[in-house]
């Protein structure tokens, strides 16, 4: 810890990022918008793993790695800029996905919060996503919930 301090202060470069998987990212992102409001329940695990299957086109096999490396990147995150960065590799119409699955992800539990939202509406601008678009994907989300 205090060599963190010491390198913030000294005035020393932060030191490079790593190299991260745009859809490990994505899945990062994903699973920091399930814990925004404190708990990470195993229906929003599902819903993460559903998304990264259908949104994000990965196979099954790859499905549960992706979702797992995620985890460990969220549980480690400072915030969502060391994750966006990757993702807004990713084309737009699939950083639109992500954003949908965010508001999935929000809703898995019953109802988005305020706090989820606003971390949405963040990572969308960091994303480069419209506030129309993202308001479409909020959309879709809703209107694949259950009634």
């Amino acid at each position: 810890m205090l060599d963190g301090l010491k390198r913030l202060f000294s005035g020393r470069p932060k030191p490079v990022t790593r190299h991260v998987d745009p859809q490990v990212a994505a899945a990062a992102l994903l699973v920091q918008a399930a814990l925004v409001d404190g708990v990470y329940a195993n229906l929003e695990s599902d819903q993460i793993a559903e998304i990264l299957l259908e949104s994000l086109g990965l196979d099954a096999d790859r499905v549960d790695d992706v979702l797992e490396q995620g985890e460990e990147l969220a549980e480690e995150a400072t915030g969502a800029h060391e994750f966006t960065q990757h993702v807004k590799k990713l084309p737009l119409l699939e950083r639109v996905r992500v954003i949908e699955g965010l508001y999935l992800v929000s809703m898995a539990d019953g109802a988005a919060c305020k706090f989820e939202e606003a971390f949405i509406r963040h990572v969308a601008s960091l994303l480069h996503v419209d506030d129309i678009r993202r308001a479409q994907a909020r959309r879709r989300a809703e209107s694949r919930q259950p009634q």
